[in-house]
């Protein structure tokens, strides 16, 4: 049995130690600096025994969550408790002055904007007298249930039946690892998993799925592609594996490390670009296994599990080929 691998409930550090360089960020519009490796690995890697640590595909979406509301698994979007204007304003000060080696005090009660009531923290956050405590970002990572006519999470929805307690999947064939496979899990499978959620309208949609017309989502658990062939673990020859190797055209590295800490690398901290046109996620062909025939069919006409229904068990040479025929 593989070792069921880590969950994303907080952001993640650099396998090397970064440093900022002061020219304008090819990640993030507006941003004045960059955040690039050094050839040092970090010490957080080291600590956490990186280099027995599984190596899988960091894929670029919007990080989700699956666990129990009303009774029933359900599929939880990431929101982040930010801090309202005065106590952002205070928070900056702070950061740009050169007081860092005092701590900065936060009142959680007081600093932050409201959140819906059916938030929760995420796991792993530090607390302090019984309340979460922000990250060196002042947000508070957390969880919203996903509700079936909520527009605001209109594509999160999308990927989930709760009368039949179902998502919709993207990962290997279990038989064939260079065989993608889309089929309907049931959610209870995916609990306490965190997942990927990429599409036509997720980040920039990088990997080209579906079309305005006919958007196309799905989930991707956390550590679903396992990356065989990775070099040792150096600057230059992750940098090389990245530019040169079919595999590595990919956005980025989440090393599961055996005590559960998760360690990635992004090919902007290596200078390399990202989104890129010929993904190694594209690569690959697709067959859809969604064997809905015990539910009767019984789905929205406009839903994707319907799409997918009447495509059942046919083969694509590759992800975004399937827009074609939905």
């Amino acid at each position: 049995m593989m070792r069921r691998l880590g969950s994303v409930q907080r952001k993640m550090p650099c396998v090397f130690v970064t440093e900022v360089k002061e020219e304008p960020s090819t990640k993030r519009e507006h941003q004045p600096f960059k955040v690039l490796a050094t050839e040092t690995i970090s010490h957080k890697a080291l600590d956490a025994d990186i280099y027995s640590a599984i190596p899988t595909e960091k894929v670029d979406g919007t990080c989700c969550y699956v666990t129990t509301y009303k009774g029933q698994p359900y599929l939880w979007a990431r929101l982040d408790r930010k801090p309202n204007k005065v106590a952002e304003k205070r928070f900056k000060n702070f950061l740009h002055s050169k007081q860092n080696s005092k701590e900065f005090f936060w009142n959680v009660e007081e600093d932050f904007k409201p959140v819906p009531e059916c938030w929760i923290p995420a796991k792993e956050i530090e607390q302090l007298n019984g309340n979460p405590m922000p990250d060196e970002n002042g947000h508070i990572p957390g969880w919203v249930p996903v509700e079936k006519n909520n527009k605001q999470y209109c594509w999160h929805s999308s990927v989930v039946n709760y009368e039949f307690e179902i998502a919709l999947v993207l990962k290997h064939h279990s038989d064939d690892p260079g065989l993608l496979e889309i089929s309907a899990v049931p959610l209870s499978d995916l609990l306490e998993q965190t997942l990927e959620l990429i599409g036509t309208n997720i980040n920039g949609n990088p990997y080209g799925l579906g079309s305005k017309k006919h958007p196309l989502h799905l989930l991707i658990p956390h550590g679903a592609f396992q990356i065989r062939n990775l070099p040792t673990l150096k600057h230059n020859d992750l940098l090389s594996w990245f530019e040169g190797c079919r595999e590595g055209k990919i956005e980025g590295i989440v090393w599961h490390c055996n005590d559960g800490c998760l360690i990635k690398v992004h090919r902007h901290h290596l200078g390399l670009c990202w989104p890129i046109p010929d993904t190694y996620m594209n690569s690959k062909p697709v067959i859809i296994n969604m064997n809905l025939n015990k539910y009767e069919y019984a789905f929205d006409a406009k839903s994707l599990f319907n799409h997918f229904s009447k495509i059942d068990h046919q083969k694509f040479s590759r992800l975004n080929d399937i827009i074609l025929s939905i």
